[in-house]
């Protein structure tokens, strides 16, 4: 396994298609564009492929929605950042977020919160994107499509061009918004990451754990393809404290008919449209999400999370962004997972991609 010196992603050496050699040494890259930008500046990148981790971190919020505003909270509860800016549409917004949540300061770590605007995205270790329009009740992540790249379109390249390091989509569709913002921002793929299907498998591994009567913790299981629709449950692949689930039945005791899982995967895929048709808005979950994502970078942990990704001839599908289990550390994705799907999933899940595709095709990015 090699390093990309240039945007630090992991690679299968003997099947890098991009490589040079500098001072004797051979160097492998994950796109023609890293390989350029070493050529053009060696110096610069053969001396820097272990980096230190930083003791300032600085997390930007672009969007204080109710997602965006649950998300600053979460992040000062966990003490992960020492820096943390909110940017809104509505300044007077993200300015009443800051006040409030710096009357906190006192009851946790230490940090500096604060409004701010598109230029303090400098130096940011991540920025979060929350921005655009909100889901409505019966409307699904896929209607928000046009509206939202146009938003994406707008405000990516103000982003980009502060250089920040990692940029994280959490607005929906985030599949698509993500392969938006992977384009329009000009970005390494390993550093534009979607939150994808992290809290649908937290979902999935929630009501496993309930059926089974089982800490949550113990159980293993992922949702992958779109964050919508069209995601698919790896049921061959879930186990509970070691065990398959096909063997684990005998020890539970209690029913796992093929019915059973069916709706457990239904409550999974519809959790969303549930909890908005009774409060107007997802924000808990999907914010403890988000920090977690952000600490697997920030304290590069190689946490694997099933994130939104551009992946490349993952069974077959290319050139579209959707969750795979992933390692997560400073350099974002660092590798993707190639987990054995049943011939069933692996149907499921290029019909995932398809679907995405399909949109992706209608957009002019």
């Amino acid at each position: 396994m090699a390093k990309d010196p240039v945007c630090g992603m992991e690679i299968e050496g003997r099947e890098g298609r991009y490589r040079a050699q500098y001072m004797g040494e051979n160097y492998f890259f994950c796109s023609e564009d890293c390989k350029r930008k070493f050529e053009g500046n060696p110096e610069k990148y053969s001396d820097t492929l272990e980096k230190c981790i930083s003791t300032t971190r600085k997390v930007v919020v672009v969007g204080t929605g109710q997602v965006g505003a649950t998300i600053c909270f979460a992040l000062m509860m966990s003490g992960l950042a020492t820096t943390i800016v909110l940017i809104d549409l509505n300044p007077d917004l993200s300015e009443g977020h800051a006040m409030d949540l710096n009357h906190g300061l006192s009851f946790v770590q230490p940090a500096r919160i604060l409004a701010g605007n598109y230029t303090d995205c400098k130096d940011a270790d991540m920025v979060v994107v929350t921005a655009g329009a909100p889901q409505k009740p019966e409307e699904t992540r896929l209607d928000l499509v046009f509206k939202n790249t146009k938003i994406f379109k707008e405000i990516i390249p103000k982003i980009a061009a502060q250089k920040p390091r990692t940029l994280l989509i959490v607005s929906n569709p985030v599949d698509i918004l993500t392969y938006v913002a992977l384009k329009v921002s000009n970005y390494p793929m390993n550093r534009v990451v979607g939150s994808g299907t992290t809290l649908d498998t937290a979902r999935f591994r929630f009501l496993l754990s309930r059926h089974c009567q089982v800490d949550p913790r113990n159980v293993h299981a992922y949702i992958i393809g779109e964050h919508g629709d069209s995601e698919v449950p790896v049921w061959s692949q879930a186990n509970i404290a070691g065990l398959p689930i096909k063997e684990y039945c005998p020890v539970c005791e209690r029913s796992c008919l093929a019915e059973d899982r069916k709706e457990i995967f239904r409550q999974v895929k519809n959790a969303a449209y549930e909890i908005i048709n009774r409060k107007g808005y997802t924000n808990f979950a999907i914010a403890l999400a988000v920090v977690r994502i952000i600490g697997s970078v920030l304290r590069d942990e190689n946490s694997v999370l099933t994130v939104s990704t551009l992946v490349n001839n993952y069974y077959g599908i290319s050139n579209a962004c959707l969750s795979i289990p992933a390692i997560l550390n400073m350099n974002g994705i660092s590798r993707h997972i190639h987990i054995n799907l049943d011939e069933t999933e692996r149907q499921q899940l290029r019909a995932s991609a398809e679907t995405l595709k399909g949109i992706i095709d209608k957009l002019d990015i």
